[in-house]
């Protein structure tokens, strides 16, 4: 039965000034639900590349912007779920160092 409420994950968070040196979580223990919705901010001075498999990069962010990924309103066909599987781990790279923090927040539905 679909349900008419949202809950949000615990945004997690992590500090530019360790990048520069490979692929960092920004959720190490992976989110705790399917998320119909993410939003990573990049409250830092150095341009982010994002990765959801640890390996390559999915998306690039500049500083001080905001991505916000929909998985439902892209689904396809229509009416079909879409979320960002539960356990995802999304981490976050730069050519350098910065000083900002990147975050990650995140929604989803109950079962």
């Amino acid at each position: 039965m679909a349900k008419s409420f949202v809950k949000s994950i615990v945004a997690t968070e992590v500090d530019a000034s360790t990048l520069g040196v490979g692929l960092v979580p920004i959720n190490v223990n992976g989110l705790d639900q399917a998320c119909f919705l993410i939003r990573i901010i990049n409250n830092s001075n150095v341009t982010i590349l994002i990765s959801y498999d640890g390996i390559n990069a999915g998306d690039v962010l500049p500083p001080n912007n905001i991505l916000q990924l929909d998985f439902q309103t892209n689904s396809a066909p229509n009416g079909f779920v879409a979320n960002l599987k539960k356990g995802t781990v999304v981490s976050v790279d730069s050519t350098a160092p910065g000083i900002g923090l990147i975050f990650l927040c995140g929604y989803y539905q109950e079962n």
